[in-house]
């Protein structure tokens, strides 16, 4: 039976992709001297939150998901970052390849609230690996599961995940609002004339604290 291990090279953001995407490149290597003919690749890539540390400011951002720091012992618990799918070519030996990694500015979801809150260092991955291996067996083709245990660990650096956003939100941030709320602000804007939304916001704010 084949057997691949898999070990992480590096990553970059992906300058021509259409929506922020980090590249995460992997070497996968068939151990046992077989030629795998083709591989059906799945990779789920989870944040592992208890790997790195955190100064006061990430703390503070990182509270609406783990709670006061006393409570950090219990709450750092994994965040689900990624789930891709990959045909790799068939190949003997070993073979790079790349994860094409979407990223999103929907605070909303845990993952991306994380990587928001970071301000440097890196974000510690684990890729967990599944899939199909397609080799050549004694009647012919022969297919075989890749066993569910494998995986590698990626330090992703902070300074990658805000390139990617930046080439396709420079300076900005998204926020999501209710239809409701949304209509209401979009009407407020024209009502006193406003041009862009930075300044509805410096506006509402500005009476705010009036």
């Amino acid at each position: 039976m084949p057997d691949l291990d898999f070990a992480c090279l590096g990553a970059d953001a992906d300058r021509f992709a259409i929506g922020p995407t980090i590249n995460v490149h992997v070497r996968i290597t068939e151990t046992t001297g077989a030629s795998i003919h083709g591989l059906a690749l799945r990779c789920q890539l989870r944040v592992e939150p208890v790997r790195r540390g955190y100064n006061d400011d990430e703390g503070e951002r990182l509270s609406d998901l783990f709670g006061e720091r006393s409570r950090w012992g219990d709450t750092l618990k994994p965040l689900q970052f990624a789930f891709v799918s990959l045909m790799v070519p068939g190949f003997t030996d070993s073979t790079d390849v790349v994860l094409q990694i979407p990223c999103s500015y929907d605070v909303d979801v845990a993952a991306h609230k994380y990587l928001y809150a970071l301000e440097q260092g890196t974000v510690p991955l684990l890729l967990l690996f599944s899939g199909t291996m397609f080799t050549t067996g004694p009647a012919g083709i022969a297919v075989f599961p890749v066993p569910w245990h494998k995986e590698a660990r990626l330090d992703l650096p902070v300074a990658v995940w805000r390139s990617a956003m930046e080439q396709h939100f420079p300076g900005t941030a998204w926020l999501r609002l209710s239809r409701e709320r949304f209509d209401a602000l979009y009407l407020y804007r024209s009502r006193h004339g406003l041009t862009g939304w930075d300044d509805t916001v410096d506006r509402l704010l500005k009476e705010a604290d009036e």
